[in-house]
């Protein structure tokens, strides 16, 4: 039971950030179908510099890495979403068909880049960008509660990470003037645009802040599911962020408890497989159960979501 909550959390919490990143946009009006190759291109930039790191400092220089790669990613993830908003803010061209792209574009590029990077600076034939385990840590008082202390127990850092930055995002998001301007982008951009508010540079922000929590969430699952940077990381987990995020009505509390679900799927599938002793070929059909369960809960309750209503439209100041 702990190790399963252990190991739910940590997928569920990427998961969690990188949708509060898809919340941001698509409540100031942008879709954001990019989330799985901003991700990824996060990651490939955090990956990067932890190697590079470790290849000159040695294996006691880690620790450094770890959190230098951290801040990295964040910035490769911001990064790459400009080109998002260029796209769709600045041309003004199709948002699904931007995201689309973008995740192709990100696969492709990373895959490259990593096989070059490592065979001229690294001298490795890999494919791949082989990072140190992370260390965990413990919550002193909280992670001595009877089983619901396991949560507190072999948390990786980035966990703890993650929910100051989630706590944060909701503050800004339903507490703040601008959290306010963000939300009527998405529901009416004109009349944010009559109060004195520039839409495009708030869509613009919403679009950055998704790209560095895309970027926190592909480095997380780096450190804690592979342990390396390489294509497998584009698993579909940025697709599963958006579920989740449609799941959870584009509400950031809901979309927590879609990304627990998820994640508790994912690890109590690993312990029934261990616990039966099956073979490890059913590992394979125990990582489709989130996804199995994202069609499910789409098909069942998604008819009752509302998306914010000028979501996916190109802002024209001079319609009205």
């Amino acid at each position: 039971m702990e190790n399963m909550i252990r190991e739910g959390l940590s997928f569920a919490l990427p998961l969690f950030i990188m949708a509060i990143g898809g919340i941001y946009s698509e409540k100031s009006g942008v879709t954001n179908l990019a989330l799985e190759g901003l991700q990824g291109f996060g990651a490939f930039g955090g990956a990067l510099v932890a190697v590079a790191i470790t290849q000159k400092l040695g294996a006691e220089a880690s620790g450094q890495a770890y959190y230098l790669a951290i801040v990295v990613a964040i910035l490769f993830g911001m990064l790459f979403s400009l080109i998002h908003a260029l796209l769709c803010i600045r041309f003004q061209a199709n948002q699904v068909i931007s995201g689309v792209v973008i995740n192709i574009l990100a696969l492709a590029a990373t895959s490259f880049l990593t096989k070059q990077i490592n065979k001229t600076i690294f001298h490795i034939p890999s494919d791949k960008f082989v990072l140190t385990v992370s260390d965990k840590i413990n919550l002193p008082l909280l992670s001595e509660i009877p089983i619901i202390g396991a949560a507190f127990k072999g948390m990786y850092p980035f966990e703890l990470i993650i929910v100051l930055l989630a706590l944060l995002a909701w503050y800004v998001l339903y507490k703040t003037r601008f959290g306010l301007h963000l939300r009527a982008c998405g529901e009416n951009p004109h009349a944010v645009d009559a109060a004195g508010v520039s839409v495009s540079q708030v869509r613009l922000i919403a679009v950055l802040v998704s790209g560095a929590l895309a970027g926190l969430a592909g480095i997380s699952f780096a450190y804690s599911i592979s342990a390396n940077f390489s294509a497998a990381l584009y698993s579909g987990y940025g697709y599963l962020a958006i579920a989740a995020m449609i799941f959870g009505n584009w509400q950031i509390v809901p979309t927590l408890g879609a990304c627990l679900l998820f994640g508790f799927a994912r690890s109590g599938g690993y312990e029934v497989v261990q616990a039966l002793k099956l073979p490890s070929t059913y590992s394979d059909i125990i990582m489709t159960l989130p996804y199995v369960l994202t069609l499910l809960l789409l098909v069942f309750f998604s008819k009752k979501n509302q998306a914010p209503s000028a979501l996916g439209e190109v802002y024209d100041k001079g319609k009205r």
